[in-house]
């Protein structure tokens, strides 16, 4: 799949929450098209491989006759607590957000600047709200979903950034009458060599119980990262996650994590789906775009074997986590 720079710019035993197919209640489309719109807010952890591109694909291809329109806000290495400083909140609420509420934004983003001249995410966030006031004049999409993506923000615990900020997000995307998705990544435990041993499970289930208590407070739908990427170091020992010379998720992980966002959006398995390759958007060097940070080629296309287990693993991943509360399914707007 190819770098879309436009959307770079942009863009237990407690209740959880797989949702409904979305094959009889998406909306229609001109031309007959079922349309969903879909907001992504994170980091690279978002951005690498362009995965909501990646999501995207798959979504098409499993659900005929949807279009699953894809739109990002993402700062770099920045959280959730991040990007409500950066104003983020705006485009939650793009559909309804006014000239007055932007320009204050505008005016506290160029306050933050001339305070710290040092600070390097406000000018870009000056920068994309400038953009976003000169469009308030149009037609604006209201999202269906919006995600909102962790990153070592969700350790367990109450106090957590990510525990407090997820459901101020939540509040504004539920006011726009949209559905909340939780994007758990797991940047600690993704292996870069292949196991000998299964890992241990017990950090993986703590955070897991945490962020399905969340889940449950919020109304949210989780995709799990830890879990599924628990599973697949216990069933693949021998594929590795992210990569050597970088810390982010490698291919397989951003198809691993693709596929358990289909099932967690879909309520049904990625088995059979026909997506089977994964692209980087940051090469090993100028003189070597076609290989990735390790490398390796910058695309791989997945066998038919590894194409076949990972969707597997992401279901059976995607279940288990389920399985820590059986009660509480959001069944989305």
């Amino acid at each position: 799949m190819k770098t879309n720079p436009s959307n770079l710019i942009l863009a237990a035993l407690i209740g959880l929450l797989p949702c409904p197919s979305w094959s009889e209640d998406a909306s229609p489309a001109p031309g007959g098209d079922r349309a969903r719109h879909v907001l992504f807010i994170g980091n690279s952890f978002t951005a690498r491989h362009n995965l909501s591109q990646v999501v995207k694909a798959m979504a098409e291809a499993g659900q005929p006759g949807l279009r699953f329109e894809v739109t990002t806000v993402i700062y770099g290495g920045r959280t959730l607590k991040d990007h409500w400083r950066l104003g983020t909140q705006n485009f939650v609420r793009l559909a309804s957000l006014t000239a007055p509420e932007e320009q204050a934004t505008i005016q506290a983003l160029r306050d933050a600047i001339a305070k710290d001249p040092g600070d390097k995410y406000a000018p870009p966030a000056l920068a994309r709200h400038l953009e976003l006031a000169k469009t308030l004049d149009q037609p604006r999409p209201k999202w269906d979903i919006v995600v909102l993506q962790s990153y070592r923000d969700d350790q367990p615990g109450a106090q957590a950034p990510y525990h407090e900020y997820a459901p101020r997000f939540a509040e504004l995307i539920r006011g726009q009458g949209a559905r909340v998705v939780l994007y758990e990544t797991t940047p600690d435990s993704q292996n870069d060599k292949p196991l000998t041993a299964p890992p241990d499970p017990a950090p993986v289930l703590a955070k897991e119980r945490a962020i399905a208590s969340l889940a449950k407070r919020i109304g949210a739908t989780v995709v799990p990262m830890s879990m599924v990427a628990l599973h697949c170091q216990t069933a693949r020992p021998d594929l590795t996650l992210r990569f050597v010379n970088d810390a982010h998720l490698n291919q397989t992980m951003a198809y691993l994590t693709a596929c358990t966002f289909y099932g967690a959006l879909f309520d049904r398995s990625p088995e059979g789906l026909p997506v089977d390759a994964v692209t980087d958007i940051r090469w090993l060097d100028d003189r070597h775009r076609d290989k990735d940070r390790d490398g390796g080629p910058i695309t791989r296309t997945f066998s038919a074997k590894d194409r076949a287990d990972l969707q597997r693993i992401a279901w059976e991943g995607l279940k288990k986590f389920h399985e820590l509360a059986p009660d509480g399914r959001d069944r989305g707007p």
